[in-house]
């Protein structure tokens, strides 16, 4: 697959229009359509651009399909999702990961008492 067609595989997957990848990466949309239609060849420092908007590795534009067609577009936003959330400060990290222990907590309790009725029947 050509570079072009990986980054708007990338791009569709992620939800995102070729105008919101242009804004990310403060470039004219015509220009970013073109790099997408393969009628111009980005450089190196704009395909970094470009992997950093989607965000994932660059190395990942450059990956076969083979390598992402088990992951589907949930699974890549969840991943995407711990991307950002490592990037958050450590404070701001703590309280996510409370957010969600909460929530994984009361998730198992629920099973538990739903258990525990289905066994008192």
């Amino acid at each position: 697959m050509k570079i072009s067609s990986k980054i708007k595989a990338t791009r569709e997957a992620k939800g995102l229009s070729q105008k919101e990848v242009a804004v990310m990466l403060k470039m004219d949309a015509s220009q970013y359509s073109k790099i997408e239609n393969a009628k111009t060849d980005p450089t190196s420092s704009t395909l970094e651009k470009i992997a950093k908007a989607l965000g994932v590795e660059l190395s990942e534009l450059f990956a076969s399909n083979e390598t992402m067609k088990d992951v589907n577009s949930y699974d890549k936003t969840m991943l995407e999702k711990l991307r950002l959330i490592d990037q958050l400060e450590d404070k701001e990290k703590k309280s996510i990961f409370n957010i969600v222990d909460g929530l994984i907590a009361k998730k198992i309790l629920k099973d538990s008492l739903s258990n525990a009725l289905n066994l008192a029947k």
